[in-house]
C-alpha cells in the first residue's frame, strides 16, 4: 500500500492501450459527459472550476491561471478518469477508506510544512486543486496506486482501458473528443496522477 502520496499532477502519458470505440455524440443539454450512464453535469463541472478560481483569487502564490476553457477540459478529464478508476477498483475488489485519506492528508500536510503550505502547493499545480478538492484528489491517487499495485506496471493500463470501454463514455464536443487510446480527453492534455515519495516542491519564487 502506497502511503506517501503527493498532491500533484504529473506530465506522464499512459502507455498505448488497445483502441476502443468511443461515442463523441453530443449528450443532452446541461451535460458535459455521460460515463456509465451517469451524467457529469455542466453545473458540477463549473462548480469545480469556480472553486479553483475563487481559491486563486484569494491566494498570492498560486500558479498563473489557465484559460477558462482549458481549465474546464482539464477538470472534466479528471472527473471522467475518477469514474474509470472507481469502475476498475470495483471490479478488482479495491476500496479506499476515509481513514486512509485522512492519514495521507496528515502526512502530506506535515511534509509540506503545514496545512496552508500544502493548500498552496495543491493550487500551484498544472491542474490546480482547490482546498475543498484535496480529499478527492487524494482518493484519486490512492485508487490509482492500489490499482497499479494489484495489476502491476504491465497490466494496469489494460485494466483501465477495459473499464473505460465498459462505461461507454460520451463527451460534449464543447470539451473535445474522448481519446480511448490515451484514456483521456483528446484536447485536455492532462494525464494521470502518479505516486511520488514526497510533496512537489513549490515553484521558484513562491
Amino acid at each position: 500500500m502506497h502511503r506517501r502520496t503527493a498532491l500533484s499532477v504529473s506530465a506522464v502519458l499512459l502507455a498505448a492501450a488497445p483502441l476502443l470505440s468511443a461515442c463523441s455524440s453530443d449528450p443532452r443539454p446541461g451535460t458535459a459527459a455521460v460515463v456509465g450512464g451517469q451524467r457529469i453535469t455542466t453545473s458540477a463541472l463549473q462548480a469545480q472550476v469556480n472553486d479553483v478560481r475563487g481559491a486563486q483569487d484569494r491566494s498570492e502564490q498560486s500558479a498563473p491561471a489557465a484559460g477558462t476553457a482549458r481549465l474546464e477540459r482539464m477538470k472534466l478529464n479528471k472527473m471522467i478518469q475518477l469514474r474509470i478508476l472507481e469502475e476498475t477498483a470495483k471490479d478488482a475488489g479495491i476500496t479506499v477508506s476515509t481513514r486512509e485519506i485522512e492519514d495521507v492528508r496528515k502526512e502530506t500536510t506535515q511534509q509540506s510544512g503545514g496545512a496552508a503550505k500544502m493548500e498552496q502547493l495543491a493550487l500551484a499545480q498544472r491542474l490546480p486543486v482547490a482546498p475543498d478538492q484535496i480529499d478527492e484528489d487524494i482518493r484519486f491517487q490512492l485508487l490509482l496506486g492500489k490499482i497499479k499495485e494489484k495489476f502491476g506496471d504491465d497490466s494496469f493500463v489494460p485494466a483501465l482501458t477495459k473499464a473505460a470501454g465498459a462505461l461507454h463514455i460520451e463527451v460534449s464536443p464543447r470539451y473535445g473528443g474522448w481519446d480511448a487510446k490515451q484514456i483521456a480527453l483528446g484536447e485536455a492534455q492532462t494525464p494521470w496522477i502518479t505516486q511520488r515519495t514526497r510533496p512537489e516542491q513549490a515553484p521558484a519564487g513562491a
